[in-house]
């Protein structure tokens, strides 16, 4: 693996901190993500944040199409120049949280299996617009802060839960399979790194016209997590039954619970039960 700050300086290029630029060094644990992957000759992978593309070369070698979204022009062309010869690599400029994931589901012809290592401060927003679109993915590979991480494998009760442990679990098998020393990325960042894979779950615990109301019952307890259950649902922005606290009841669910004590579950009949 080359130096990367030789390459970069080679480009006349610094690793920007707007976009949270953090390069990959170590090619342990690049092939460890790789591997972590499960990647197949005929899978298109979309890689968010490429860099300098290593990962993007190692990828395509394994596979038959990598799109590599990249939000930096300068290393776009420096992507362009070093891929230019590989027919089985598209270079897109773009912001991923503002780019059509429909569009880039076109481009591959077929679900998209993803594998970045993605800027901390986009790595929350970018899960949700996963979850959202999850039909155009099959599985999702992805490096980000540790801290996101233990949010997404959090169980109720303590102060890591809340709606990114909910919507992910709810809809899919996800697991951390190691961590990664600040050491591995120049420049090192300041927190540890965490690489997790998520695949859908064959059986979601909501039908597709339930999640858009299941989401909002959720956002609403917890804009208010340290209030009662009760307290929370009325205080939210929602449209709720007059019997609320009857409903509540029906269900088992004691109303003078906090909601970060509920299991995915107990959210997924709450919600059923408020509905209208």
């Amino acid at each position: 693996m080359p130096s990367i700050k030789r390459e970069l300086a080679e480009y006349g290029l610094t690793p920007r901190k707007r976009w949270g630029q953090h390069f990959l060094v170590d090619r342990n644990i690049l092939n460890k993500v790789i591997r972590t992957a499960e990647l197949e000759k005929g899978d298109v992978v979309l890689e968010i944040g490429p860099g300098t593309g290593e990962m993007t070369l190692a990828l395509a070698r394994q596979v038959k199409k990598v799109i590599a979204v990249e939000i930096d022009r300068k290393l776009v062309n420096v992507l362009k120049e070093k891929t230019a010869d590989l027919s089985n690599i598209m270079v897109i400029e773009g912001d991923v949280l503002k780019i059509s994931l429909e569009q880039l589901y076109r481009q591959g012809h077929q679900q998209l299996k993803v594998v970045a290592n993605l800027p901390y401060q986009i790595s929350t927003p970018l899960l949700f617009r996963f979850i959202e679109s999850k039909q155009l993915f099959s599985t999702i590979t992805l490096m980000l802060q540790r801290e996101v991480a233990e949010r997404m494998i959090a169980s109720p009760g303590g102060k890591d839960y809340g709606p990114l442990s909910i919507f992910t679990q709810s809809v899919s098998d996800l697991s951390i399979q190691f961590y990664i020393k600040p050491s591995a990325f120049f420049p090192p960042p300041k927190v540890e790194s965490a690489v997790i894979h998520m695949v859908w779950k064959e059986r979601p615990l909501l039908r597709p016209e339930e999640e858009d109301w299941f989401k909002k019952v959720v956002k609403g307890c917890f804009s208010y997590r340290r209030k009662r259950l009760i307290n929370a649902l009325r205080h939210a922005d929602l449209l709720l039954p007059e019997d609320l606290e009857k409903r509540i009841e029906k269900i088992g669910i004691d109303s003078q619970r906090r909601p970060e004590t509920l299991a995915i579950q107990e959210f997924v009949c709450l919600a059923d039960a408020l509905r209208s």
